[in-house]
């Protein structure tokens, strides 16, 4: 016989389980006395994939940084963003439950360090490992770098010295070393922005596959061909506010991301994936 369900749930399933990952409720933001970006209401549930799509200047990088906490919103009574339902959550609570992947970070790496020791330093927040630190915690530290090397299919690149790799080598690089901690979920900030033809496929690969391996995604991005068929909502953002909420298929049109860009363009599908082509 099965087990009744717990109480103030239908399905057995634990209540703590409905919480969402990300909740915001009139969030501001505030620049120079001006506000930058507004949300009235958005939700971002566990395991969602999901991309934040829109212009340069429209926000994008402040809704980043409002989920990472890099960013505080405007005080309000009721707290404007619960991460995980716990409205005093810090920087170090977010990424420990969230990798972050950014191409700004790329330029950020300046020495000659082999990829292990860089994406071991995803461990403590450094550059390669720590200066003080054991024989035995480098030795673990480098192990779980070597396994995060081989979920996102680069292994071989392990002992190569990053400074010199391709871009698209190095942002895979990247990827492992948001992964080497084990977060839930991950964060891609233009992940194919300065990527060749090349780069851009093997990144989007390792997204789809990291996807199909259970790993949730939020991908920011001004290009829908980044946007991989696992992806299912779309989040809109113009002026500083949420333009449009909803299924990519919906939203993915020529007319709406025309609306977005305010410029004619127009959208292709094919087999799942999505391309924007000017008229011009």
């Amino acid at each position: 016989m099965s087990e009744s369900p717990k109480p103030g749930t239908e399905t057995g399933v634990s209540t703590e389980t409905l919480v969402p990952f990300l909740k915001l409720t009139d969030a501001s933001v505030r620049r120079a006395g001006r506000v930058i970006l507004h949300v009235d209401h958005l939700e971002i549930a566990e395991g969602e994939n999901i991309a934040i799509l829109g212009p340069n200047g429209s926000g994008k990088s402040t809704f980043v940084k409002l989920i990472t906490r890099e960013v505080m919103p405007l005080y309000r009574d009721v707290p404007p963003v619960l991460f995980r339902g716990n409205p005093r959550a810090t920087l170090v609570d977010v990424r420990r439950a969230l990798g972050i992947v950014s191409s700004t970070m790329q330029s950020e790496i300046t020495v000659h360090l082999p990829a292990v020791d860089i994406v071991a330093g995803g461990l403590t927040g450094t550059v390669g490992l720590p200066l003080r630190i054991s024989a035995d915690a480098a030795e673990n530290a480098r192990c779980r770098a070597r396994a995060a090397l081989e979920q996102v299919g680069i292994a071989n690149l392990a002992d190569q010295d990053v400074m010199t790799m391709s871009t698209g080598q190095a942002r895979r690089i990247l990827i492992a070393r948001s992964l080497v901690h084990g977060p839930d979920a991950l964060m891609f900030d233009e992940p194919c922005t300065g990527l060749d033809p090349q780069g851009m496929y093997y990144v989007r690969k390792t997204l789809r596959a990291l996807t199909q391996a259970g790993k949730s995604i939020v991908m920011v991005t001004h290009y829908p061909e980044d946007i991989i068929p696992e992806i299912t909502r779309i989040i809109l953002i113009k002026d500083g506010e949420v333009f449009a909420d909803g299924p990519k298929e919906e939203l993915l049109r020529s007319e709406t991301i025309s609306r977005l860009f305010d410029v004619p363009v127009k959208i292709n599908c094919e087999q799942g994936y999505y391309s924007l082509v000017s008229p011009y």
